[in-house]
């Protein structure tokens, strides 16, 4: 990279530490700046080194914990980057391993709101030029909401790795615990099947849910004698894993493997991820996992995504193209939380 070229790598405070792994990855160090809070809530962040004629990246996961709202982080991280394009960045990349508000992709009662396309317009309206996310809820939703460039990565690659060292041999099927995750879960487990050069099995949950009540009893697939997978892009609550996983140890699952981008861990999720149905829960650092008291605790394994992102940004910085980048597996070890 020529050094007028050289990628400006800026990670907000509060996604600072993957941030610094992402630039670790990168070879390159973090661009400094500085957030400032006011006492009335108000806060500004500025770049202390110049971004003229450079192109920018921006990281920072848009989830909520207790010390910022969804919101605050959402408004930090646009502020920001109209901040670099007005201080003469060449292009920004907003990089979001977690992108909030990407399950209201679609109305499902009158007068709903799209919130996906919303969040859409505020970025755009800030001069970001492209932006990355990990694993939304609805990947066709999510490009269609942009009309800069919308690139999505998939943490699959990494559960491919983690998954066939789990599994020690034994016969895996691959879970949908709903509808929407159909898709989701046939993709691992083709990637699974090609891995293995053998057959994986897939299976489905119904599930329906209205005024936060889960319902649904219909169960299509063989578990039995098998490792069960259940597959999801976050676990909020736990509620409709832990139902899942149920469910496949009643039909005849030597065990169950929970797998899962985000970790969302609601308040509540810790009694819910205790339950013996599930054995292991395989997560990633896209957001920082809580640490989950009780039995849950030992249970989880994190995957960090910081070379793949950082593969990312260097492609995009690069000109080159991430078509395949999915079917990467960056070499980075599993710890337990």
């Amino acid at each position: 990279m020529s050094i007028e070229r050289e990628p400006a790598l800026f990670a907000l405070a509060a996604s600072g530490g993957l941030g610094e792994r992402i630039a670790a990855a990168l070879g390159t160090p973090p661009a400094a700046h500085e957030e400032r809070d006011f006492e009335d809530g108000e806060h500004k962040a500025r770049p202390l080194e110049s971004v003229r004629r450079r192109d920018a990246y921006v990281v920072h996961s848009l989830h909520g914990d207790g010390a910022r709202s969804v919101n605050d982080r959402l408004c930090r991280m646009l502020f920001f980057c109209a901040t670099l394009r007005d201080a003469g960045a060449a292009s920004v990349t907003a990089v979001t391993p977690y992108l909030c508000y990407a399950r209201k992709d679609r109305r499902t009662k009158p007068r709903d709101p799209v919130t996906t396309r919303y969040v859409a317009a505020l970025f755009e309206s800030m001069g970001v030029d492209r932006i990355v996310a990990m694993d939304v809820h609805n990947p066709a939703a999510f490009e269609n909401a942009f009309r800069c460039p919308a690139e999505h990565l998939e943490a699959r690659p990494l559960f491919v790795r983690r998954l066939i060292d789990s599994a020690g041999g034994a016969p895996l099927a691959v879970v949908a615990p709903d509808a929407g995750g159909a898709k989701r879960a046939d993709v691992l487990r083709m990637a699974l099947s090609r891995a293995l050069g053998v057959d994986v099995g897939g299976a489905f949950a119904q599930k329906a849910r209205s005024s936060g009540v889960i319902s649904g009893d219909l169960f299509a697939g063989d578990v039995d004698g098998r490792v069960a997978v259940i597959v999801d892009d976050l676990i909020s609550t736990g509620e409709t894993i832990v139902r899942t996983a149920r469910r496949c140890m009643e039909l005849g699952a030597v065990r169950v493997v929970a797998v899962a981008t985000h970790a969302v861990f609601a308040p509540g999720a810790e009694r819910a991820l205790s339950d013996p149905a599930i054995s292991e829960l395989v997560v990633t650092d896209t957001v920082a996992p809580r640490p989950l008291p009780g039995p849950a605790a030992g249970r989880v394994t994190v995957l960090g995504v910081a070379p793949l992102l950082a593969e990312a940004i260097r492609r995009i910085h690069d000109g080159g193209s991430l078509v395949d980048l999915n079917e990467h597996v960056p070499d980075q070890p599993s710890e337990r939380a």
